[in-house]
């Protein structure tokens, strides 16, 4: 008798120990079920980054046409605009300041007239009000000289100065018979150069001869 009751003593404390249990296992992860779905897309299933809709993005405005217009009004529109990085030249190729931008009007700009972003560089090839714009575009200056001389006939010789090399010793003469001094080097064309285009540049001297811009050579 005393076996059978502690074997019901046992028994009885079994089943309440598998009451009180953990409840079958129904194939569902309670912590996993829980946390949040991932969106489609994102890192953890693509391990790419999604691109953040609100995220900024380059602005653009449209630059209007101001070939004719005055630089300094031109330069105001663009600002109008949105466009805030513009520069200036001289677009007869005479390396000439723009020191009084309302004394000069614009012949040509670069980006063209359209839609451009608004950190876009806009450059406006100008002459003086008095002058007519170059009728074959802009005279580009040449680049900086290397090994070669340059042709700069028709150039200023200011253009011809800051092409060459700094340590190249430069002599300029009034070739009309005048035996004037050259002063404002933007407003002399060059007529003539020793060593002429073309020819090897290493380290000699050069000669220029020039006229005052209207003259002939």
């Amino acid at each position: 008798m005393r076996i059978t009751r502690v074997s019901a003593a046992t028994a009885l404390l079994l089943a309440a120990l598998t009451a009180c249990g953990p409840t079958a296992d129904t194939g569902t992860d309670d912590a996993t079920s829980s946390a949040p779905s991932t969106p489609e897309g994102s890192v953890a299933e693509t391990g790419e980054k999604v691109a953040d809709p609100s995220a900024d993005t380059e602005s653009a405005a449209t630059l209007p046409d101001m070939a004719g217009k005055g630089l300094q009004s031109a330069q105001d529109e663009a600002q109008a605009a949105g466009f805030y990085h513009l520069t200036s030249h001289d677009a007869l190729g005479r390396g000439r300041n723009q020191v009084l931008d309302r004394n000069w009007k614009v012949c040509s700009q670069s980006p063209a007239p359209g839609t451009h972003a608004t950190d876009a560089k806009v450059a406006f090839g100008t002459v003086k009000l008095e002058e007519s714009c170059p009728a074959g575009g802009d005279r580009a200056e040449p680049e900086e000289a290397d090994s070669t001389m340059p042709d700069f006939v028709g150039k200023s010789v200011k253009v011809a100065r800051q092409a060459l090399d700094g340590s190249t010793g430069i002599t300029v003469d009034d070739v009309s018979g005048q035996d004037r001094m050259v002063l404002v080097e933007s407003n002399w064309q060059i007529c003539s150069t020793a060593p002429a285009a073309g020819a090897k540049l290493d380290g000699q001297p050069v000669t220029i001869g020039a006229v005052k811009f209207g003259e002939s050579c």
